[in-house]
C-alpha cells in the first residue's frame, strides 16, 4: 500500500524522478540522424530504485 503521508521533499523529489524518466524526444532523434536513440538514465519502476 502506498504511503499517503508523503513529506513534501519526499513528493517533489519523487516528481522529479518521474519528470525526469521520459524518451528522448523524436525531434533530438531526427536532429542528430538517430545517433541519439535512448535515453542512458532511463529507470523502470520495477528494476531501478530511487537513490535518498
Amino acid at each position: 500500500m502506498a504511503n499517503r503521508r508523503k513529506s513534501l521533499a519526499r513528493k517533489t523529489r519523487l516528481i522529479r524522478a518521474v519528470a525526469q524518466n521520459r524518451r528522448v524526444p523524436a525531434w533530438v532523434m531526427q536532429r542528430t540522424n538517430r545517433r541519439v536513440v535512448r535515453h542512458p538514465k532511463r529507470r523502470t519502476w520495477k528494476r531501478g530504485h530511487l537513490h535518498r
